[in-house]
């Protein structure tokens, strides 16, 4: 522990919601320039003493009001302006593992897109093609079929037979291809045409039985993702149907002045979009209409919504990250993260814990970050040689990111934490 006599003795109390680590909550006296390695000596000493069964030592953080600890304990306390003289109450948890490469997949040019399921990867390269990848690296199909760059990807449904993505380019379509699994064959069923420009971003509902997309032409469209159009088209429409090739928009939403750069779906009903207009909008599907807007600071590059949390996190042209929470009624930022150099191109929550999520950047940098630590990123990992344009969470512990060095990383850490 610090051994210096001039810092000040406070005392603090150890609670964990993570039962395996429970250690007796008594009040213990400790010096207030420890730093987190210390704390975390500390609580595995005692985590020892009173289960002897525990060997190995555990990498723990600490949270203290809130958020996590990142200096020492006494300058936390100035920070937030709080006396040492009541007993601390500190939660212990254990630390997120630090990912490390795993692997480096070659593209033929820039790597824009990407998204997972399962043990599947799919991404989307400025050379027009779509691929096709498992989660140890093995190129499984390169597919050709658009005539621009692909700029999204997105899983519809997947099993051990059959997969269904579909994937959207600055040719102004969005493609519903069906691959065979066993086969490895795939092949183009539905063509989607509404757009008016180049679609920028794509997203399935949770459901898999609509899409929407974004496009430079303003607008936000939403697609039937059923491989049969019998169901999903107008009467009226039907003739001008090229035996089922080609689909057009089931609804287009209109409100952006400038273009979209990313679309998600919130519920069943509700997406949001973000825009170079500066503006977030969050969309009523069936009624068409916005039921909420929220201003941002500059171009918004990406958002992304957590059904875990129920918060927003945007990426801008300003290298920072805000969080919004929407039900705020004055929908003020909460939360801004500020560690990229440059512009932040993609955001992503994370799918299983609630207060971790990735973010990419024209500064070549992929970070990870928890809503708990807003100064300080958890993690930066590096390797990419050039601007960052796209990141996403494998499973718990796979974080995998695109880049204009014609590069998908993939960074694995040693294991999932399960949270209480």
């Amino acid at each position: 522990m610090s051994g210096d006599p001039e810092a000040a003795q406070i005392q603090v109390r150890f609670f964990t919601k993570q039962e395996q680590y429970a250690i007796p909550d008594s009040p213990l006296a400790i010096q207030s320039n420890i730093q987190t390695n210390e704390l975390s000596t500390l609580v595995n000493g005692l985590l020892k003493e009173s289960d002897s069964s525990i060997q190995k030592s555990v990498d723990f953080d600490f949270l203290l009001y809130g958020e996590l600890i990142r200096t020492s304990v006494a300058e936390h306390l100035q920070e937030k302006g709080v006396s040492t003289e009541e007993t601390l109450e500190i939660e212990y948890i254990e630390r997120f593992p630090a990912p490390s490469p795993q692997d480096c997949l070659m593209h033929d040019d820039w790597v824009s897109a990407v998204d997972t399921h399962g043990n599947w990867i799919l991404s989307g390269c400025y050379d027009n093609s779509v691929h096709i990848w498992n989660h140890k690296g093995q190129h499984k199909l390169a597919i050709p079929g658009h005539t621009s760059p692909v700029k999204a990807v997105a899983w519809v449904t997947l099993d051990n037979d059959q997969g269904v993505f579909v994937s959207g380019s600055h040719d102004q379509s969005a493609i519903l291809w069906v691959w065979n699994v066993s086969g490895n064959s795939v092949e183009s069923v539905v063509t989607c045409r509404s757009h008016e420009k180049g679609i920028e971003c794509l997203a399935v509902s949770a459901d898999g039985k609509q899409f929407a997309s974004g496009a430079w032409d303003n607008n936000v469209c939403l697609w039937s993702a059923s491989l049969s159009d019998e169901d999903n088209v107008p009467p009226k429409k039907k003739s001008k149907l090229d035996q089922g090739k080609s689909r057009e928009a089931l609804t287009t939403l209109k409100g952006h002045r400038e273009a979209v750069s990313a679309v998600q779906w919130m519920d069943f009903n509700t997406i949001i979009s973000s825009s170079w207009d500066h503006l977030l909008k969050i969309w009523d599907c069936e009624l068409s209409g916005i039921k909420q807007e929220i201003a941002g600071n500059k171009a918004i590059l990406d958002v992304a919504w957590s059904p875990l949390n129920k918060s927003i996190i945007t990426a801008s042209a300003d290298r920072h990250i805000r969080l919004y929470d929407p039900r705020s009624s004055d929908s003020i930022v909460k939360t801004t993260f500020t560690s990229h150099s440059g512009w932040v191109q993609s955001v992503r929550w994370s799918t299983t814990q609630d207060t971790l999520f990735l973010s990419a950047g024209y500064d070549a940098q992929v970070k990870l970050w928890d809503t708990r630590s807003p100064k300080t990123t958890l993690y930066d990992l590096t390797g990419h040689e050039d601007k960052v344009l796209c990141c996403n969470w494998s499973n718990p512990a796979l974080l995998i990111s695109g880049a204009c060095d014609n590069t998908l990383r993939i960074f694995k850490a040693k294991h999932a934490i399960k949270h209480a």
